[in-house]
């Protein structure tokens, strides 16, 4: 069983990191590096827009390249519809870092965040991966997680500790992601690093898995970038046994301690959501399967008239069933039933697909947490899947409005 610690990118043994201010932001920290000390194997998801940014093109091929040893990112300039000139540019950013680093760019992962359609200063770059090389620390992991920041309020981090083999091994990670948030594939940013010892082909099975049911399950807004990118890097350093097969006898342990550090990192975008006050929780249960159940969750939790109701403290149910019922999946909508509750207590406010009459002011005490559950029964089977959203509030018009200035 994983113990959860305090930590992040640079937990992991021969883990280190940077962050700095290289002048892509007024005065914020906007480049980020880590760096294994040895060539680590690394799976990764990216995006399934049409429209990628060019660093996402670039890992996309360095990701076949059997071992990486870093990953630098800029924050306040996406490099995404930039042509030729900005996939030359994120060449040229892993160039010179694996200039410094004494490798080949093929094992170097370039990351970009922020405005899109404008080119990336490369002097500043330069200048920056330059400087960075040098900041880089066994402690680093957290300026590093403040660097990738764009809207972000605050850092996410997360750290496991799980014995494997004999062995301790760390599972730290960061992740950004704030606005923007519907990913399909991956989310805004998310890097995890470990010095377990797993097969690439394995890892990057786990990593697919692993995130149709935690990245895959959050959204903030709808909309899917042309950044996404979640990515795991694995060293091996910890001594444990090489993790090559699911049948291996450390297979399940390492898999869940995986899977909780992006959970984790995946319901800390859904609660930094551009101008959010609730983070929301839907279950669903009783669907015919769990592809059913997943694609009615998110269904739910992508409803702008949902997510404003929440906002508002309102208890309308019917717009939750109203979601469900145009997720593209068939169920009896009269054997649902709706529960909302939170901290302050719970109520059912729908069954058999009607709604009740309910306690109105218990129901608004209900809605004033922060965080609220809507489970919804479906009455179809046994299959069930949870998706994460926050509230739309006034706020995130505001943030949205004037991003680019």
């Amino acid at each position: 069983m994983y113990k959860i610690v305090k930590g992040g990118l640079t937990s992991a043994i021969g883990f280190q990191a940077a962050g700095i201010h290289a002048g892509l932001k007024k005065a914020k920290k906007d480049m980020a590096l880590v760096v294994s000390a040895v060539p680590a194997v690394t799976a990764a998801v990216f995006t399934t827009s049409q429209v990628k940014a060019a660093p996402v093109l670039l890992d996309m091929e360095h990701l076949q390249n059997a071992v990486t040893r870093a990953v630098i990112s800029n924050s306040g300039n996406a490099n995404a519809c930039t042509g030729a000139l900005g996939y030359s540019n994120a060449l040229q950013m892993a160039e010179r870092t694996a200039q410094h680093l004494e490798c080949k760019k093929e094992e170097i992962f370039v990351f970009s965040t922020g405005v899109i359609g404008v080119q990336l200063p490369m002097k500043k770059v330069e200048a920056g991966i330059a400087k960075i090389v040098g900041e880089l620390s066994p402690t680093g992991g957290h300026v590093a997680a403040q660097a990738i920041l764009t809207t972000d309020t605050f850092t996410k981090e997360c750290c496991v500790e799980v014995d494997l083999g004999g062995k301790k091994v760390t599972i730290g990670g960061a992740a950004k992601g704030s606005g923007m948030i519907h990913p399909n594939m991956a989310t805004m940013f998310a890097m995890i690093t470990t010095d377990a010892a797993v097969e690439k082909k394995l890892l990057q099975a786990m990593v697919q898995e692993i995130t149709n049911k935690t990245f895959n399950m959050i959204t903030v807004d709808g909309d899917t970038s042309t950044n996404d990118t979640f990515m795991v890097m694995a060293n091996g350093l910890s001594g444990m046994p090489l993790l090559a097969s699911e049948q291996d006898a450390t297979y399940q342990e390492f898999y869940q301690a995986l899977e909780y550090v992006s959970l984790t990192l995946s319901q800390l975008i859904a609660k930094d959501g551009e101008g959010a006050t609730k983070f929301l929780t839907v279950e669903i249960i009783g669907a015919a399967t769990e592809s059913d159940a997943r694609t009615i969750a998110k269904s739910i939790c992508c409803s702008s008239l949902v997510k404003t109701a929440l906002f508002g403290e309102d208890a309308n149910w019917g717009r939750i069933l109203a979601a469900a019922g145009y997720a593209g999946v068939v169920f009896d909508p009269y054997k649902v039933s709706i529960t909302i509750s939170s901290l302050a207590g719970s109520i059912l406010v729908a069954q058999n697909g009607t709604g009740l009459i309910f306690d109105e002011a218990r129901a608004l005490t209900i809605l004033k947490e922060k965080e609220i559950t809507y489970l919804v029964e479906m009455g179809a089977g046994s299959a069930k899947a949870t998706a994460w959203t926050c509230d739309f509030s006034y706020d995130y018009v505001k943030i949205n409005a004037s991003y680019r200035s």
